[in-house]
């Protein structure tokens, strides 16, 4: 299964993805975007990774996801192998599941936010991962790791999963990409790495570096906690 979520808080201007898969580096692989663009998650079978890069620079320019979706799919003669979801600046969602995708495939949508899936135990999973995005009282970021939590007790892969990714922007703070590439266990380990990177020094020290509203923002931060990189 690769099952991903991504979504739009309006309140906050924030772009969030979730994904878990039963194979490696499913961030890598699926998870793409930047607050000047939205967001991208591109899987599948055989999933291409220009997919999700060529989806963000049409939407960069302005394009909608339905329209950026629909160029970038449209091009591919391999694309029935493939999947992909989008989610513009402005919160809009588009989707495409090619034919030859591993049952179960499919995606499902709500305001500002869209689920795709494929090989899943079930239809049910697609359901479980919106519903638990939509229906948590969490912060935006912990609402998408409730997505994923969801989605696997609804069945998720029958492999089980190795593999999870999260990935928060916005323009006003750095990004957040967190990745377990390879686990037995990986949304727990999802969840452990979210709360070492929300809180504490590192959390602090993430607060000091350049962002898109400030790019040369140097505060100096010089506690002995530091976190550099």
């Amino acid at each position: 299964m690769t099952i991903s979520i991504l979504a739009f808080d309006e309140n906050t201007n924030t772009y969030g993805g979730a994904a878990a898969t039963g194979s490696l580096c499913v961030g890598g692989w699926v998870l793409r975007g930047n607050a000047e663009s939205g967001l991208s998650a591109s899987q599948g079978s055989l999933p291409s990774t220009f997919w999700g890069d060529d989806v963000l620079a049409l939407m960069k320019d302005g394009a909608a996801a339905d329209t950026a979706v629909n160029a970038v799919t449209g091009a591919d003669t391999g694309r029935d192998e493939r999947q992909l979801s989008a989610l513009d600046k402005t919160g809009g969602t588009a989707a495409f599941t090619g034919a030859a995708s591993i049952q179960v495939a499919g995606v499902r949508q709500a305001r500002h936010a869209i689920v795709a899936g494929n090989l899943l135990e079930s239809e049910a999973v697609l359901d479980a991962c919106l519903a638990g995005f939509l229906k948590s009282e969490q912060p935006f970021d912990v609402r998408l790791l409730s997505a994923l939590d969801a989605a696997a007790k609804a069945g998720g892969d029958s492999r089980g999963l190795l593999s999870a990714a999260l990935l928060v922007v916005r323009p006003d703070a750095a990004p957040l990409s967190l990745r377990i590439d390879h686990s037995n266990n990986p949304l727990v380990d999802l969840h452990a790495l979210h709360r070492k990177a929300t809180t504490g020094a590192y959390a602090n020290w993430a607060a000091h570096v350049p962002t898109l509203n400030d790019p040369f923002r140097a505060e100096p931060y010089l506690e002995k906690t530091d976190q550099p990189v």
